[in-house]
């Protein structure tokens, strides 16, 4: 069961245990309840890679990651595993690199990617390149969800 969805049925199992408890004794119930996990939509996510010059690396691909994982990823389970590690971890694998961080001036190739979708809940609208270092380790950290393209 993916993370979200054990925290939130975790959730709603104490908020209505501590509901009837509290109704049962004639008050109103303790603790709002939380959304039903059913209404959060599943993590969906399109990836599109360009400009590796290698035709196995480059291509558009689906990944759904919920009960199992799911679309034509063709590595989705262990793209599902590495961005349930960062939902676990609280890490947000999206995120751009800080524009005042201290970057290595490494060229990696003329590859990027994009990636749109739903994950944790949250729209994403993520670009990857190989630009310099940071942009390196930051591709790097998200494999398997985008191809390996080390040389």
């Amino acid at each position: 069961m993916p993370l979200r969805r054990l925290a939130l049925s975790t959730a709603l199992a104490t908020a209505l245990a501590a509901g009837l408890a509290g109704t049962a004794a004639g008050a109103a119930p303790a603790v709002p309840l939380p959304p039903l996990p059913l209404l959060s939509p599943p993590d969906s996510l399109t990836v599109t890679v360009t400009g590796s010059g290698n035709p196995a690396a480059e291509g558009s691909w689906k990944l759904t990651c919920d009960d199992r994982p799911g679309g034509d990823h063709p590595a989705a389970a262990r793209a599902c595993a590495r961005l349930e590690g960062f939902a676990r971890a609280g890490e947000d694998p999206f995120a751009p690199v800080p524009a005042d961080r201290m970057c290595a001036q490494v060229y990696g190739g003329p590859v990027t990617a994009q990636v749109t979708g739903v994950w944790q809940g949250r729209r994403i609208e993520a670009r990857f390149t190989r630009s310099n270092g940071c942009e390196i380790d930051r591709w790097e950290n998200v494999e398997p969800l985008l191809p390996s393209v080390r040389g």
